[in-house]
């Protein structure tokens, strides 16, 4: 535990000419549970995608494990904003937790017993076992979202990554479903984007707030007030709690970018 498992060094990355993401430094330790917050277009996604390897930096480097993020795909899991499944497409949830274990020609129709075990225990782990041979378009978001997450667990990784989980999803579920992380969390490092800052503030270790450039907040530094204020961080500006954590006599101001 403590030990660094992340670490990203002066990483800039551009879309089109824009610069999405400029300059960010950043290190996560094993065990830590992340909130990636900020602005619409402020590289939230985009820095994820970098971190697993699905985007190429411009410049800077990323290391996972002390090495490059592809090379240690196998000890990520990750589940992305847009899942999109046909209704009415004759799958079920178990059907999707076993696409975990799908491998380079590997035949899809034949799965090991233990493969099937250990998918139906990731379903009961996140609360949806008995719903494993429904068909996955009875399921409502929430209960689709942690059979997303029961596929990323199913290969037994060390970190996971979630980009937005509990959109569309009431606060009650959201409540319910950052539970569910919190104790997943004690073994696993968790790496979340969100928007509910206001609900994931008590499950989560620390805060990254992103708007280009990145500004970290340990859990003992984050305060009701520096929450509220994350809310009024606009894409033009860095992270106004720097105002509170660091002392800064203003805000700085940033060219608008694209996520």
């Amino acid at each position: 535990m403590n030990q660094t498992i992340i670490e990203t060094h002066n990483l800039h990355f551009s879309y089109n000419g824009q610069p999405v993401i400029s300059g960010v430094n950043l290190k996560v330790k094993s065990g830590d549970f992340l909130a990636m917050i900020g602005p619409n277009g402020g590289g939230k996604t985009t820095l994820l995608k970098l971190m697993l390897g699905l985007l190429k930096a411009d410049s800077g480097s990323i290391r996972i494990f002390g090495k490059p993020p592809k090379e240690v795909s196998h000890r990520i899991g990750y589940v992305p904003q847009n899942i999109h499944i046909n209704q009415n497409f004759p799958i079920s949830p178990l059907d999707v937790v076993l696409m975990g274990k799908l491998k380079p020609g590997r035949d899809w129709s034949r799965h090991a017993k233990e493969d099937r075990m250990e998918a139906l225990q990731a379903l009961e782990r996140l609360g949806v076992g008995k719903y494993s041979n429904h068909r996955i378009g009875e399921l409502s978001i929430g209960q689709k979202q942690r059979v997303f997450i029961a596929r990323a667990l199913v290969t037994d990784p060390d970190i996971l990554f979630l980009d937005e989980p509990t959109a569309s999803i009431d606060t009650k579920g959201q409540n319910e479903f950052y539970a569910i992380l919190k104790e997943l969390n004690q073994k696993i490092t968790i790496i979340v984007v969100s928007h509910d800052l206001m609900v994931i503030s008590r499950y989560v270790k620390s805060v990254a707030c992103v708007n280009q450039s990145l500004h970290y907040h340990g859990h003992a530094e984050l305060t009701g007030e520096m929450i509220e204020m994350m809310y009024d961080c606009k894409i033009e500006e860095t992270c106004p709690v720097e105002l509170i954590a660091h002392g800064l006599p203003h805000r700085v101001l940033h060219k608008h970018d694209s996520e």
